[in-house]
């Protein structure tokens, strides 16, 4: 299956016995979805404070707060050309996926009896989102709830 799968991507993994790739996919985009609520507070923060985005992101992109969520898909404009917050969060990876992945995360965690409170948040503001008819954004459109502009 390896050389078939080449062709759709570059990162091939192993993941183990049935079911652990959708298991990887899931904790993956929990992480993606919790790490972008951060970095969207943080500059939500420094703007409230009086820092300006791009003093922000120079700093925390070189320093101990550097993410893929800041330094690939910055959910404020400017910093990241490609980043969809340049494009009124056009979405490249809409919220409404980003909430289907969080959803099965929550049921996942009841089954483990594993609390993931940070995960829980995450697909509540999420949801927050969908009821506001906000998911065809991008998911870095988080950053507009989190400013009370949903």
């Amino acid at each position: 299956a390896k050389p078939i799968l080449e062709k759709m991507g570059k990162n091939i993994f192993h993941a183990g016995a049935a079911g652990n790739g959708q298991v990887a996919k899931v904790c993956n985009n929990m992480i993606l979805g919790i790490s972008m609520i951060g970095v969207s507070e943080a500059f939500v923060l420094g703007e409230k404070l009086g820092l300006d985005a791009q003093t922000l992101f120079d700093i925390s992109s070189t320093a101990s707060g550097q993410c893929w969520s800041m330094t690939s898909y910055c959910p404020v404009p400017g910093p990241v050309p490609a980043s969809p917050a340049n494009r009124n969060y056009q979405p490249g990876f809409t919220a409404a996926m980003m909430l289907k992945d969080l959803r099965p995360a929550q049921d996942a965690s009841k089954t483990a009896r594993t609390p993931i409170p940070l995960g829980a948040q995450a697909a509540q503001l999420y949801s927050l989102m969908e009821a506001a008819g906000e998911d065809s954004l991008d998911f870095s459109g988080i950053i507009r709830l989190i400013r009370g502009e949903i």
